[in-house]
């Protein structure tokens, strides 16, 4: 009787061919921001409408993804501390050129290798579009890798686009289904908000809001 061979999950493997390519999108940008495909050059306006709307205190922040920096200087505007994060190297310089009169301590670190000495330190995470932009075999590692960087009770707002059940995204990105986001619960997090919009875009017609609390 024949037998069929599986080949394991290569975790680093996947790691690696997920994130490699950001660094290279930057730079063939070559600093014209309309040419970065995420890119808006304003404030994402789930976030606005969050320091609009729920008036959080003023903490220690830190932005997952912060690309080119509009959403960290959102959150240092509003009082806040603000460390911001990205695998790209070029994205990074690129933030500190944008907002280098800021004191947000922008650098270059890799969410699946964090430096020891930021995890668990957040009093407020903002993500918005770095899930979804990795593949669904590193779903629940990216939000566990955010998760870790959460003190006791601090606060994680995520954004992302979702789909419908059905329908099927042959990506990068990969929008997320709700229980997918809710994986949060998961990881020592209670549920705060979870709000979803309609919204068309050319990605997909639905985007979803959700406010997490750290329980311990």
């Amino acid at each position: 009787m024949k037998t069929t061979e599986h080949t394991p999950f290569d975790y680093q493997k996947a790691r690696k061919e997920a994130t490699s390519w950001f660094d290279d999108h930057y730079k063939e940008a070559n600093k014209e921001l309309n040419a970065v495909a995420w890119a808006q050059g304003r404030t994402n306006p789930l976030l606005q409408e969050y320091l609009e709307t729920s008036y959080p205190t003023p903490s220690k922040a830190i932005v997952i993804g912060c690309g080119l920096g509009d959403d960290a200087n959102a959150l240092y505007e509003a009082g806040f501390d603000v460390t911001a994060i990205d695998i790209s190297p070029e994205a990074i310089k690129w933030a500190k050129e944008r907002f280098g009169d800021t004191s947000i301590d922008f650098r270059v670190a890799d969410l699946f290798d964090l430096p020891q000495e930021l995890l668990g330190t957040f009093d407020f995470v903002f993500e918005a579009f770095t899930i979804q932009a990795l593949p669904l075999s590193l779903r629940d590692s990216v939000i566990t890798a955010i998760a870790s960087l959460m003190a006791p009770k601090a606060k994680v707002l995520a954004v992302c686009n979702a789909k419908r059940d059905g329908e099927h995204f042959d990506g990068p990105p990969w929008p997320l289904t709700t229980n997918e986001l809710r994986l949060f619960t998961m990881k020592e997090c209670k549920e705060l908000e979870f709000s979803i919009y309609e919204e068309q875009s050319h990605l997909s017609s639905l985007k979803l809001r959700a406010v997490f609390q750290k329980e311990h």
